[in-house]
């Protein structure tokens, strides 16, 4: 049964290079009440409804000493509102026949997210737009101190105890300067969760958690009029407040390799390269997604090829494109054998990173590459909602470009991606003077 729904992904995505025959129908307004925004993508084939929000507040938003408030308040957030039982949140959506109810952080925004039957959609949006709006009523000391308990745990097996976890957060803070707000990744610090008091939990809500800075997007089986009525029912009567400034952020450039060196309790060893690259959507992020593909995506990739078939020094090899608002960052990381040299370990990733950034790669490895990178955003829209279904694709696009049909443009910028500018990208970025370096050594 998987087979063919393969063939049909691959088949659209190579059609779809033209950018023409691929659409995710929308439309888009905003409360005149409390300016929240709205994006709707009715689609009958399926008796399910997506509601995903997406409040644009995360790490990106935090201060010194202020870090992992975002994730905290995700966290926060399933614990019941004014009207809704402490903790009955996902009981409730779950006994309505919920398939789907999460919510994540990242860096820049942070969104929460459920799949209903298509005759729940009122009461799903009655329950997010309770804890929209009432949520500041139920905080209170003693489920700040549980969910921060929570959350010290998560981060304990997120960082401390998961095997390269710490070099994980030394790559973070040797790319940034610790008043950068990426510097604190979205999980935080210790000492900044266990100093969080309930007054910073409350203004976090009120200045951040505002209806005119969150996007509710519906994907599914819904009448559009009727969506919409619901929609200023349950969140056109919460109180306008103001979205919060919009900060200038810069990050100070490499200008000089960075390096480090962490001990861990691992098997093997590990070097991680990072530089910092273009935003999400900004020219030159579709060009690094292909140079990712292209040196560490799959066993054809160049990085696999050399290091871990033909020389045996490498376990596994990954190349990836972080995007962001701010900046993004494109890394390269090898894992090697037990027991290898890692002077020549590293000395063989530089000649891969060498060669790509003297010559361009052959067509064949661009297209090949075009075409993964195509297949995975056109295999988000096979979903309505969860992780990076189509709900999210649009939030996703309305958060970075301002424009939730970005997906014809999105399809588009790798179209025009050439050998020619992969090499061109290759020779600027991958400067060794640009980038930091953490090598991992198993503790003895």
């Amino acid at each position: 049964m998987l087979a063919p729904c393969i063939c049909v992904t691959w088949i659209v995505a190579s059609a779809a290079l033209s950018a023409e025959n691929v659409s995710l129908p929308f439309e888009k307004y905003v409360l005149e009440s409390n300016g929240l925004e709205v994006i709707l993508s009715p689609d009958h084939d399926l008796p399910i409804v997506a509601v995903n929000i997406w409040y644009h507040a995360g790490p990106i938003n935090e201060a010194p000493g202020r870090t992992g408030f975002a994730h905290l308040f995700e966290h926060l957030m399933f614990q019941g509102s004014k009207h809704v039982g402490d903790d009955q949140h996902v009981a409730i959506l779950s006994a309505a026949g919920a398939s789907e109810i999460n919510g994540t952080t990242s860096n820049d925004r942070t969104n929460y997210f459920a799949t209903m039957p298509a005759n729940q959609l009122e009461l799903t949006l009655w329950i997010e737009a309770d804890r929209m709006g009432f949520l500041f009523d139920t905080l209170t000391q003693e489920k700040l101190d549980n969910q921060r308990d929570v959350v010290k745990n998560e981060r304990r097996q997120s960082r401390e105890n998961r095997p390269y976890g710490p070099s994980d957060e030394k790559m973070v803070h040797t790319l940034y300067p610790s008043d950068h707000p990426y510097y604190g990744d979205v999980i935080g610090s210790m000492a900044d969760l266990e100093a969080a008091t309930l007054h910073d939990v409350q203004e976090f809500y009120l200045r951040y958690y505002a209806p005119a800075n969150a996007t509710l997007t519906l994907v599914g089986d819904f009448e559009v009029e009727r969506a919409k009525a619901l929609i200023e029912r349950y969140f056109g009567t919460l109180p306008r407040r103001d979205a919060p400034t919009k900060r200038t952020i810069e990050t100070p450039p490499i200008a000089e390799e960075r390096r480090s060196t962490v001990e861990e309790p691992v098997a093997l060893p590990r070097i991680d390269m990072g530089w910092f690259s273009a935003p999400a959507y900004a020219p030159g992020d579709a060009e690094c997604d292909v140079l990712a593909f292209i040196l560490g995506a799959g066993n054809s990739s160049r990085l696999h090829r050399r290091l871990v078939y033909d020389l045996e020094i490498a376990q596994s090899v990954e190349a990836s494109q972080n995007s962001m608002a701010v900046n993004s960052e494109f890394h390269v990381t090898v894992l090697g054998r037990p027991g290898v040299d890692l002077g020549r370990l590293e000395a063989e990733i530089q000649k891969v990173i060498d060669e790509i950034r003297q010559s361009p790669p052959s067509d064949k490895e661009v297209q090949r590459a075009k075409n993964q990178l195509l297949t995975l955003t056109i295999s988000q829209l096979q979903l309505a909602g969860g992780f990076g279904g189509r709900a999210d694709l649009l939030n996703r696009y309305n958060q970075y470009t301002g424009a939730p049909g970005h997906l014809a443009a999105d399809l588009a910028r790798y179209e025009e991606v050439t050998p020619m500018a992969v090499a061109n990208l290759a020779k600027s970025l991958l400067d060794n003077k640009n980038r930091a370096v953490v090598v991992t050594v198993p503790k003895k």
